[in-house]
This record gives C-alpha cells, sequence and structure tokens, in this order.
C-alpha cells in the first residue's frame, strides 16, 4: 500500500478517538449537573413539605376558630350541632391553655361573651339571702300589674278594623283597632261645639262676659273633653277633631304602652258596651309570682327580701313585694307577690313555679343541678365568675331535693355559673388546674 494512504488512515483515527473523548467528557459533566440539579430539588422539596405541613396545621387551627366566632342561630344545647361546637370551644379553649405554659399562677378559664352564648353559660348574681329547701311554697306566675293596660273604653263603641293578633309584641302609639258608632260620633261632637265655645268666650273681656258663663263654657269644654280621653283618644287626636270636624264618627286606638297584646276579643262589627275590655296589653319584661303561704312561712317576710323561684328548671332570685297580712277564710293562707325580672321572656303568666323563702337558720344558696360539677377528687365544686375569668371552688352540698340544691361555702354576692358548668369541668380537668392550691 503506498506511504500516502497509511497516514490518511492514521490521521483519520486519531480524529475519531479524540472526537469520542469530547462526547464521554460531555455526557460525564451532563450526569454531574443532573445529579446536582436533583439533590437541590429534593432538598426544597422536603422544605416545602415541612412548611406546608405548618401551613396546614395553621389553616386547621383558623378553621376550628371560624367555627367558634360564627355561631348558627340553630344552636340548642343538648343538641348534637351543640356537641360539635362544644368541641370547637373545647379546642380554642386548649390552645389558648397551651400559649401559656408558664402561667401556673393564673386557675381562671377565660371565654368570650359569644363562647358563653355557644356553650349556654349563664351566670346570676347571688344574693346576701341564704335559703332553705324544705320552706318552699307552690306559686304561680301572673301579669306585674303595673305594667299592663286593660283597654275598655267608657262609652259603646263598635270595632271597625283590626290591625293586631293576639301575642303580638306592639309598641307604645302603634295602631291597635279602629273604633266608631253613634256614641263615639256624639262625644266627638260635643266636645267640637263646647270647645268652641270656650274659645270664643276666652276672647271676650270680662265686662262683656260674667264670670258664671266663662266658667260654665270652661266646665262645658273640660267634660266633653274627658268623655273623649275615656274613650282612649290621645290628647293629639282630640285636638285635631276641631280643625278637621269631618272625621267625627271613628278614630284609632293606640297602644299605650309598649307590651305583648293578650286577652284580645275584639270582634270585626262588634259593639262593645261601656267599659268592655277589648284587649289586654301587657310588659312582660317583669313579672310577678304570687304564692299562698302559711301562717308559719309568712312569719318574719318582708317587703324588701330576696326570694327564690324555680320554673321548669330555670332559677331567678326575686324581690318581695307584699303580702296580704290576711288569712284566707278557707285555705288560713296568706298572700305574697315576688317581682323577678323576665328582660329575657322565657316565662309568662300562668305557668306554676315553687318559691324558696330567705332562712336566717340552717340555711344556704339555692342552685340548680346544672351549676354543680365533681372535682378531680370528687368533692362537689361550683364555678364563679370574676375579672379573670371562670374559677371553680369547692363547696358543700348540705341537702338536695327535686333538682335543687342547698350548697354552703360560696360568699355573698357572687357571680356563679347555674348553666354550662359541665364544660367548664371539662376544660378544667384538660388544663390540669387544681383547686386546692389557692
Amino acid at each position: 500500500m503506498p506511504a500516502g494512504s497509511d497516514l490518511k488512515g492514521n490521521t483519520m483515527k486519531t480524529q475519531f478517538l479524540t472526537l469520542t473523548h469530547i462526547r464521554l467528557a460531555i455526557i460525564s459533566v451532563a450526569l454531574m449537573t443532573s445529579l446536582a440539579l436533583a439533590s437541590t430539588a429534593w432538598t426544597a422539596q422536603a422544605d416545602e413539605g415541612e412548611h406546608g405541613h405548618a401551613h396546614n396545621e395553621i389553616a386547621t387551627n383558623d378553621q376550628s376558630d371560624s367555627v367558634v366566632d360564627e355561631p348558627s342561630p340553630s344552636y340548642k344545647p343538648g343538641s348534637k350541632r351543640s356537641d360539635l361546637l362544644n368541641k370547637g370551644i373545647s379546642k380554642e379553649l386548649n390552645t389558648e391553655l397551651n400559649e401559656q405554659p408558664n402561667e401556673q399562677h393564673s386557675e381562671a378559664l377565660f371565654l368570650t361573651a359569644q363562647q358563653q352564648q355557644l356553650a349556654g353559660i349563664e351566670v346570676v348574681n347571688l344574693s346576701s339571702s341564704t335559703f332553705n329547701l324544705d320552706d318552699v311554697a307552690t306559686a304561680t306566675l301572673i301579669v306585674d300589674r303595673d305594667r299592663t293596660m286593660t283597654l275598655a273604653p267608657q262609652l259603646d263603641v263598635r270595632v271597625l278594623k283590626r290591625y293586631v293578633v293576639p301575642g303580638q309584641l306592639v309598641n307604645q302609639g302603634q295602631v291597635l283597632l279602629t273604633l266608631g258608632g253613634a256614641a263615639v260620633a256624639q262625644a266627638q261632637a260635643d266636645y267640637i261645639n263646647a270647645a268652641a265655645e270656650w274659645d270664643r268666650i276666652k276672647r271676650m273681656s270680662q265686662n262683656t262676659v260674667s264670670e258664671s258663663q266663662r266658667l260654665e263654657a270652661q266646665v262645658q269644654a273640660e267634660l266633653t273633653r274627658a268623655n273623649l280621653e275615656a274613650l282612649k283618644m290621645t290628647r293629639v287626636q282630640i285636638n285635631a277633631l276641631v280643625s278637621q270636624p269631618e272625621s267625627i264618627g271613628s278614630y284609632q286606638l293606640l297602644a299605650p304602652i309598649n307590651g305583648r297584646v293578650q286577652q284580645d276579643i275584639a270582634m270585626l262589627g262588634q259593639v262593645s258596651a261601656g267599659g268592655t275590655p277589648l284587649m289586654q296589653l301587657t310588659d312582660e319584661s317583669h313579672l310577678w309570682v304570687q304564692a299562698q303561704l302559711s301562717a308559719h312561712q309568712a312569719e318574719g317576710i318582708s317587703r324588701g327580701d330576696k326570694a327564690l323561684v324555680k320554673v321548669d328548671g330555670l332559677s331567678i332570685e326575686g324581690t318581695i313585694i307584699g303580702r296580704s297580712h290576711e288569712l284566707d277564710l278557707v285555705t288560713r293562707t296568706e298572700q305574697v307577690l315576688v317581682s323577678i325580672d323576665n328582660s329575657k321572656y322565657r316565662l309568662h303568666a300562668g305557668q306554676f313555679a315553687e318559691l324558696y323563702l330567705p332562712s336566717a337558720l340552717s340555711g344556704g344558696v339555692i342552685l340548680p343541678d346544672a351549676a354543680l360539677t365533681r372535682g378531680a377528687d370528687g368533692h362537689w365544686q361550683v364555678f364563679i365568675q370574676d375579672a379573670d375569668g371562670f374559677e371553680a371552688i369547692e363547696v358543700e352540698v348540705v341537702e338536695s331535693q327535686r333538682g335543687m340544691n342547698m350548697v354552703t361555702g360560696i360568699t355573698a354576692n357572687s357571680r356563679v355559673v347555674v348553666s354550662g358548668a359541665f364544660l367548664l369541668g371539662s376544660e378544667l380537668a384538660k388544663a390540669g388546674f387544681d383547686i386546692h392550691n389557692h
């Protein structure tokens, strides 16, 4: 073979080997770069997973907070829905307690007003009076007569139109009925004439009209005005008659107070004789409790004393406002009246009640079963609300009857939880507080 051919073949072989080495070097660099990128991505993914887990925990806590902060209007204590809400409240309470691990001296559980409403927690103020379970009498709730108005026009009236229904809450000045009739028209006409005559005589000089004529005109005007007021017409309505005589024959009966419509017997077209009640308005924010006591029970009771009223498991402290000081000839009992606050409108006239009377001897605080829970040591405890929150104190149950308990060991004028104590007791146990560390 010629020498030129050998030289050409060696050159080609050398070029091939060089290209091969370059390719191997490129592949090696690419593999190393890929491994480095993969390692960096794995590390970033691991870090993101940890942050994502923490974010999910925060989101979960936010969701639980939203459950507590947005109560449903359908919440009812003791229902399945309330159990779920109580779990949400418990979770939030645990979070708050865990955020303060170093505050070992604080043994009060704090709940916002909204959380208390969700949990069905109710707090009452105790008085300095003591009671005895044996000093109890049956009673009946009646309307507060100082806050009740009977609408009974003193002249014959006919019901022309109705605007309310029985049981409806009305505001002062709201239209209840439109009344009319011949007697109404005559009374209104008499007032218009008498008012006009009195207005004419007032403008005349004393020398023109005698004093007796002046007095007679004034008395007639006031008399006819009084007749319209007996129809339950307002002063504004009466004064408007003089300028609008064409409106005689009817008027609108307005609510004299804020209250609830009761004993509504008015019917369209009905003609009621003067003095017949058409309806009754009652302000139920306060009620009276009427009880019949024996002479022994009534002994020592004075106006202004405190009494405890129990109605269907609800306990309310009231004030004795009067006693008859006279025994019924048949029952040989004395009537006692107690005024109670009903601003939440949970009670109604006609309900039966139990009245616990104040007792200076061997008495105590009367609390319902729902106010008592067992502590970690098995002793009875109640929850007191103060500026720091809810705190458990140990008490002694002296006697229990009919769902009520005579308890000692509570300071007078304390704010005691009478409903929802079980939830507070559960949170206290989970928090590990000990009521003996005071």
